[in-house]
């Protein structure tokens, strides 16, 4: 499955289903970038199991305020549109898959 860029309208549809890891970014946050090709490797091992879902803070700032998003990158696991986990700052491979293996 292809990492799928969110928006304020598209967020409930995007996270509504299965287990979701939301990545609140933005395109100046060097950690964010520091994250993006973890992200895609985790997509390519997970994308069964788990969609990911970028959301840009300084485009989107409605749903990274709803989830009280303060520091970027922060990233969110749902599962069926409910929060389940939080963790913000950058987070090696390992602890990704971790974080989403005890959610699944």
């Amino acid at each position: 499955m292809a990492i799928v860029h969110s928006t304020d309208q598209s967020f409930t549809t995007d996270t509504e289903k299965g287990l979701v890891l939301a990545d609140f970014w933005a395109p100046w946050c060097g950690p964010c970038k520091m994250i993006a090709p973890v992200l895609e490797e985790l997509d390519s091992e997970l994308g069964e199991t788990v969609k990911i879902v970028k959301v840009d803070v300084d485009e989107n700032q409605e749903t990274a305020g709803k989830f009280g998003v303060m520091s970027i990158p922060t990233l969110i696991v749902l599962k069926d549109g409910e929060v389940v986990d939080k963790v913000v700052g950058f987070q090696p491979k390992e602890a990704l898959s971790e974080l989403l293996a005890k959610h699944s």
